[in-house]
């Protein structure tokens, strides 16, 4: 193996560099990814172009481009503050209780391909974060920043566990698409899609089960933290 043979290899360790640093992730990637294509031999010209059309076929990108300049306008207008004033109106709402229904909600819109209906950056951070801390703070008073940093943490869970269980009985989505092309081009046959959408429903149900114990006893930890907090 040649020096030559690593070239390509190099924009692994400016990807490891960049993000031990803490450096822009979307800068360390470009420049990982110019790199590497200039090691290979790529003139810049077409390392534009390669750039365009992959930007252009990926429609999700390009969505998350449009929305996260919208969501930061629309937080700057009082989005958070006016989501938190709303779920403060119900006494009893609590953050675990608004979480399992988030979680039924998504789980669901996803089963039935819709999964682009909620996400990090369109509705956990701006919408149902502040839905979260501001039921909690109804409930416990003031909140702690490490109950504040274990809300989030556990919103964002909530939205990745069940786009990620969900979508999988959806069969016409690409995970389920993926898996059976996998399958075929192995020779395991006899497995279509219906059949993976239909044998994903019980890791759904076990996913909802399983973190709804997990939501059900977070409302206890926030009190708990909550109390711990007002006595130091």
């Amino acid at each position: 193996m040649t020096l030559g043979d690593l070239l390509p290899l190099i924009g692994i360790p400016l990807l490891v560099g960049g993000f031990a640093l803490r450096l822009n992730p979307l800068l360390v990637v470009l420049i990982a990814g110019i790199t590497t294509a200039l090691a290979v031999g790529m003139a810049p010209l077409q390392i534009v172009e390669l750039i365009g059309d992959k930007f252009l076929s990926a429609r999700s990108l390009a969505l998350f481009i449009l929305i996260l300049p919208m969501i930061g306008l629309l937080e700057r207008h009082g989005l958070r503050e006016q989501a938190a004033r709303l779920v403060s109106r119900f006494r009893r709402a609590s953050a675990g209780g608004i979480l399992l229904f988030y979680f039924v909600f998504r789980q669901f819109s996803a089963a039935i391909g819709l999964p682009g209906v909620g996400g990090q950056v369109s509705m956990v951070r701006p919408l149902l974060v502040p839905m979260l801390e501001g039921a909690a703070s109804v409930r416990s008073g003031k909140l702690p920043e490490r109950t504040v940093e274990r809300i989030r943490a556990e919103a964002a869970a909530v939205e990745n566990i069940a786009l990620f269980f969900g979508e999988d009985i959806f069969i016409a989505l690409g995970a389920v698409l993926l898996m059976d092309a996998f399958l075929r081009e192995n020779g395991i046959k006899g497995i279509d899609p219906i059949k993976i959408g239909l044998w994903a429903i019980p890791s759904a149900i076990a996913a909802l089960l399983i973190h709804s114990i997990r939501l059900v006893r977070l409302d206890a930890k926030i009190a708990l933290d909550a109390a711990e907090s007002d006595g130091e």
